[in-house]
């Protein structure tokens, strides 16, 4: 029978299913149009039926550089999914080199493509001019793409940091943060006012500009106070104090702190002047400190809040009072502190004279308990969750990528951001993944007791990963709808679950949820329903 299915010995079914299913790696950061993401994924789809490929699954970075793996979710998520076995495919389709990474080193793109065929997985460049078969041809070409775009960043970067420095130049503001009494004035090109631009805002034409503006009279007054206080001889941490004393708010809505009165005295801005240029991180390496000669100082750009003799003599004070320890004096000095006080902390520490602030052993032993580990202290605070920090956070983002994975059947569109531990639903961040660690007991007869910082802006679902007495495992799952939540600390105990549904099992919690993004739709479709048929009164 010429028509009669004939398996061959040592076919496997599921191994030739899997050879016609692959993944799509898209990416876009902010260069063209023509890399946005619908246009990768149009010629990656067309690719793909002219290949008899199936996608199955999505790989996305949007708005991410192409300089590096780190920060670039998708592309770590698949280079793992590769290695662990856990693809249910066996093709990776990108629309260009480009798209694969920029990498400074062409090396490290390399190195990230072998990995896949090294587990059994082509690499396919949908959109390049030649099939990446291993042969002569096509390696020369990948390897000259690849130092192309690798070229491209370096000559973009140049092109970008020439025409800040031009900018800045002519006395506009290029970016940064701001200190206190400082506003941004958008500028359009007749040099037109165009208002004041609120935190996060930015302009949208490119023939606007930024310029700097002067804050309220009583913003204004404080600065001027800070400076006049410093100059006769008053320490930043003291002013500070005075500050937080009289409750005069500053920018951030927070305390005032020693690091605040430093930024505000050295910042010329005060005098009106802008300096661009002081330091500079380029293509994400290290931040580096520019000499002064490479600084680019626009003048008189807007009205001075204090005079130039004030600034003057406030800097030789700094400079003064500025004294470079060696490492030996600086754990002397804390040795000192910690037999004076009888333990240590950051208040502690900040608060004492003639003792280097917190920030500074920060800087120099890479942190507190570095610099406390040589003189022999332990903090008794517990710090294994700050070293534990990365693991949970990688288990939420684990429990956010099995979540995405298993509710396919629910008609809603999912998306994860694994720098973030939260599930988009319908473009919307919905699903929200917090660890909550069990805090100590001050008693024998406390009960067990949890605590989570819930974040702004929540609208959806929380999902709390409460964790065992030992902080070492889960323990059980919370849900909580976030419209019942007002504060931002959410605290429960073994007894008062806060109307939370507990849940045992990681599979139990994905069916919970199903269930609650099945009713908020139904709800949702119910009231468009009923508004968009209600009817007019006559």
């Amino acid at each position: 029978m010429t028509n009669a299915l004939v398996i061959r010995q040592g076919t496997s079914l599921a191994k030739r299913t899997r050879a016609l299913r692959a993944a799509q790696y898209v990416r876009m950061s902010t260069e063209h149009q023509r890399y946005s993401i619908q246009n990768q994924a149009a010629a990656i789809a067309a690719f793909a039926q002219q290949n008899g490929l199936t996608i199955v699954h999505t790989y996305r970075d949007d708005g991410r550089s192409g300089l590096r793996i780190k920060n670039r979710p998708a592309l770590a998520e698949l280079i793992n999914d590769v290695r662990s076995g856990n693809a249910e495919f066996d093709h990776i389709l990108v629309y260009d080199v480009s798209r694969w990474g920029r990498f400074q080193d062409v090396d490290e793109s390399a190195h990230y493509e072998f990995i896949c065929k090294e587990n059994g997985f082509k690499v396919a460049y949908c959109a390049e001019q030649f099939d990446n078969d291993g042969s002569l041809l096509s390696s020369i070409m990948k390897n000259i793409k690849r130092v192309m775009a690798a070229e491209y960043s370096r000559e973009l970067s140049v092109k970008v940091h020439t025409g800040q420095s031009r900018t800045a130049s002519l006395g506009f503001r290029v970016g940064g943060p701001l200190t206190f009494g400082l506003r941004r004035e958008l500028i359009g090109e007749t040099r037109q006012s165009k208002g004041l631009l609120r935190k996060g805002e930015r302009k949208a034409l490119q023939t606007d500009r930024v310029r700097l503006a002067l804050g309220s009279e009583e913003e204004i007054a404080v600065i001027r106070w800070i400076f006049h206080q410093f100059a006769a001889n008053e320490f930043k941490i003291d002013i500070a104090r005075k500050l937080n004393q009289a409750r005069i708010a500053n920018h951030h809505g927070r305390p005032w702190t020693e690091e605040m009165i430093s930024n505000i005295l050295k910042n010329e801005n005060y005098v009106g002047n802008i300096v661009y240029n002081r330091t500079s991180r380029r293509l994400g390496q290290k931040l580096v400190n520019n000499p002064s000669d490479r600084w680019i100082r626009s003048e008189t750009v807007l009205d001075p809040v204090v005079t130039q003799n004030l600034f003057t003599r406030v800097q030789e004070i700094r400079a003064y009072r500025y004294i470079s320890l060696p490492e030996d004096e600086m754990l002397r000095r804390l040795r000192v502190l910690l037999k004076r006080k009888g333990n240590l902390s950051t208040h502690i520490i900040n608060a004492a004279s003639g003792v280097p602030s917190a920030s500074s052993y920060i800087k120099h032993f890479g942190s507190l308990r570095k610099a406390y580990d040589r003189i022999g202290y332990k903090s008794p605070r517990d710090c294994d969750w700050v070293d534990r920090r990365s693991h949970w956070l990688g288990i939420l983002e684990t429990h956010a990528v099995q979540f995405a994975k298993t509710t396919r059947c629910v008609d809603v569109q999912i998306d994860v951001r694994r720098n973030f531990a939260f599930v988009e639903v319908d473009g919307k961040p919905r699903i929200y993944f917090e660890v909550a660690r069990q805090l100590r007991k001050r008693g024998t007869n406390q009960l067990p007791s949890w605590r989570v910082h819930r974040r702004r802006g929540q609208s959806g679902l929380l999902v709390v990963l409460r964790l065992d007495e030992a902080n070492e495992s889960i323990a059980d799952y919370l849900v909580f709808p976030t419209s019942k939540l007002t504060r931002r600390y959410l605290s429960f105990s073994a007894q008062n679950d806060r109307g939370a549904v507990r849940l045992s099992t990681q599979r139990q919690l994905a069916e919970a949820i199903k269930v609650q993004l099945r009713r908020s739709t139904a709800r949702f479709s119910i009231a468009r329903r009923s508004h968009r048929y209600k009817p007019t009164s006559l």
